[in-house]
């Protein structure tokens, strides 16, 4: 049986070295969490990390008990999935652990040549509305710091791991807390999935956009969807893992009258300093290839508003990416790799955006409204001042201060390229104001984050969904319409790929569970 360890260390010191002195009964050992107390470091404290480890005494072993599962076989007609991203490949994956077949509809192509398309945007401009940083296999997870953090309590979050691993991530992954991948290594294991869910028997359909649900007569059953191509597929089981951006979706949904409810989100910019800085504000003359990329989380709510700024996806030596899913709108978001060796680091900073306040209430959608006037206006500022792919940015002092920034020798992670813009002429005014406020609180935070070299790019508009799908607390199906599964970010009911992952988990098991019962009931 293993045994738990907590222990604290210097930085520089060796784990091997210290345990193998402190604890002689080990004889072999996991690191379970290893978080650095730097907190000091600015002002000359030694930092320290926290360990957890695993161990295990001569003769134990660290094989961990994997789960068998009974082979139910193919339903009558294959459960329908729609999206390829954390939420839906994972729900794929656990119907093929029972070796249930399903079909898998993904509006894009797959990651390789999903990147083709991506690069060409990035460089030239040239938007593809199928093949994005949002569309795609893997969806938006694939272009993130590939973090797998999760507030979630759930039992599958380990099963989740655990499949990470089996389709190459690192073996550590299936036993650290709070786990790092980067987009470069979640891009290859994604594929490995997908390649082996139509191995066993699935179908997987790329380029295949589904516009439609098709409904029964009276209108209160999902039985299928149409594709763009006007192909119908039908099944008893539909299982929606759009993500948080497939607006035409939405307004479908809203059209046939899908239950939905307005939800929170949160808009603002990124912020992109030199990693250097970053790095020697939180670690002072400790930074360094010994600690790495540093990290911050900052938080401030206004005593005033009652309203939260905070940050967001850190990306320690990451990118800025134009993120858009419309030809005529500019999004941004962070990305870094499992090395986070960029010379830049990034994180959203965002602002509550609170439904009936600072939305209107008279629709369910609009907060997809506020966003889509954010990221419209950027697009327009950037055909009047760039091409049109080019990214809004202002110095962060100068944001302060309401004064234009010169750009013209300003080096970014972005691959898209900047223009000068006064982000207060973007975003709404309450947005300014509590960025504006929190931005000097910051600074008392983690003194020196307002610097001359910091950039603000915008708009971050894509935090969350900003409707919830609703569904029944048990069978996770539609309170509005049987044999509708909404499920993962864009239902509202995830967020991160972890979470998204564990709620395509949930929704598989949930099907299962009812087919197994009218099995055994009827005997079908």
């Amino acid at each position: 049986m293993s045994e738990k360890i907590n222990f604290i260390i210097n930085y520089d010191e060796d784990i091997d070295s210290y345990i193998k002195s402190n604890y002689p009964h080990v004889f072999d050992y996991r690191i379970i969490s290893l978080s650095l107390d730097a907190r000091g470091a600015p002002r000359g404290k030694v930092p320290k990390y926290h360990a957890i480890i695993d161990a295990i005494k001569p003769g134990e072993d660290f094989n961990p008990h994997r789960e068998s599962f009974p082979h139910l076989g193919a339903f009558k007609n294959p459960p329908i999935i729609i999206g390829a991203g954390p939420c839906g490949l994972f729900s794929a994956l656990r119907f093929a652990d029972y070796g249930i077949p399903v079909y898998l509809f993904e509006r894009g192509d797959r990651a390789q040549n999903r990147m083709i398309h991506i690069a060409k945007f990035w460089r030239y401009g040239a938007f593809d509305p199928e093949n994005n940083v949002c569309y795609g296999e893997g969806g938006a997870g694939l272009f993130s710091d590939g973090k797998l953090i999760t507030r979630v309590k759930s039992p599958y979050v380990q099963y989740v791991m655990n499949r990470f691993v089996d389709f190459g991530a690192p073996k550590e992954t299936a036993y650290q807390s709070n786990p790092h991948l980067g987009s470069n290594k979640i891009r290859g294991l994604i594929s490995k999935m997908t390649s082996y869910i139509e191995s066993v028997g699935s179908k997987v359909f790329y380029n295949a956009r589904v516009d439609r649900l098709l409904f029964s007569e009276d209108e209160t059953r999902v039985i299928g969807v149409e594709l763009s191509t006007g192909e119908k597929y039908f099944s008893d089981y539909v299982i929606l893992a759009v993500g948080h951006s497939a607006k035409e979706m939405f307004y479908h949904l809203h059209e046939k009258k899908v239950a939905m409810s307005q939800k929170d989100f949160a808009v603002g910019v990124r912020i992109e300093h030199p990693r250097r800085l970053i790095d020697k504000l939180q670690l002072g003359e400790f930074c360094g290839p010994i600690l790495g990329s540093a990290r911050y989380r900052l938080s401030y709510e206004n005593p005033s508003s009652h309203k939260g700024t905070y940050s967001f996806c850190m990306c320690p030596g990451g990118y800025v990416l134009s993120s858009g899913t419309d030809a005529d709108g500019i999004v941004v978001n962070g990305m870094s790799n499992y090395k986070r060796n960029s010379p830049w680091s990034n994180a959203a900073l965002v602002v509550s955006v609170q439904k009936e306040k600072d939305f209107s209430s008279v629709h369910v959608l609009e907060g997809l409204k506020f966003i889509e006037n954010i990221e419209k206006k950027a697009f327009q500022l950037s055909m009047e001042k760039a091409s049109g792919k080019e990214i809004p940015a202002q110095r962060l002092k100068d944001f302060l201060d309401q004064k234009k920034s010169d750009l013209s020798l300003t080096k970014t992670s972005t691959p898209s390229g900047i223009f000068s813009q006064d982000l207060d002429s973007l975003l709404p005014k309450f947005i300014v104001g509590h960025l504006t406020d929190a931005l000097l609180k910051f600074d008392e935070q983690m003194k020196g984050f307002i610097s001359n070299e910091a950039l603000l790019l915008a708009p971050e508009t894509r935090t969350s969904s900003p409707v919830s799908i609703m569904r029944d607390k048990y069978s996770l199906q539609s309170l509005s319409h049987l044999g509708l599964y909404p499920c993962g970010e864009g239902a509202g009911h995830a967020g991160g790929i972890t979470s998204a992952a564990v709620d395509g988990v949930k929704v598989a098991m949930s099907i299962i569970a009812q087919e197994k019962n009218y099995k055994d009931q009827y005997g079908q």
